[in-house]
């Protein structure tokens, strides 16, 4: 799985395929979408990232991304209903083994990356992932003016902070929390 560690050489194969086509993109134009496909505006703000990532790790000697989970999907439509329309992510890339295959996907928010998979061996229905934010009052007020009829987040006031849970279709769960402080 790539990572924005490996920007250059997703610009890299992006002008590659796109040339395949006929489409002459520069490096430098290649080089800003990959960075706004990791939701950055710029591709100086991804670089600085990228060295800061490096000095890290080469100072610490290891190193870890944000973990990404992965939910159990049934029904694509419904998934697709759910975090596109209802929690606002965006689709990053969809990968089937064959037209008739399950799909996997990775979908993104902001800093948040979920990968769905109707693969029955990578996942159990009934996930719980935590996700640590800001802001989690506004985002509960975006997704009450949604109407969705099938979740209706309320807010709570935990020892640790603001938490807003939200459940997807298939029973996976999402605890946004806000920590006090923070």
């Amino acid at each position: 799985m790539r990572t924005y560690l490996d920007s250059k050489a997703m610009a890299k194969a992006m002008r590659e395929r796109l040339a395949e086509k006929g489409i002459d993109l520069p490096h430098s134009e290649a080089l800003e979408i990959v960075a706004r496909q990791f939701g950055l505006e710029t591709w100086n703000i991804l670089s600085a990232r990228i060295d800061a990532a490096s000095d890290a790790k080469a100072q610490a000697g290891l190193w870890f991304e944000a973990a990404t989970p992965i939910f159990r999907i049934f029904d694509v439509d419904k998934a697709r209903e759910y975090y596109l329309g209802f929690l606002g992510m965006q689709v990053d890339w969809e990968h089937r083994f064959g037209p008739d295959l399950p799909l996997y996907m990775q979908v993104s928010r902001g800093g948040l990356k979920l990968h769905l998979s109707e693969h029955s061996g990578d996942a159990t229905p009934g996930a719980n992932a935590v996700v640590f934010t800001s802001g989690v009052a506004t985002l509960h007020a975006e997704f009450a003016a949604k109407n969705y009829s099938y979740n209706r987040p309320g807010l709570q006031e935990q020892d640790w902070g603001l938490e807003m849970q939200v459940i997807d279709p298939f029973g996976n769960r999402m605890r946004f929390i806000e920590r006090d402080g923070g």
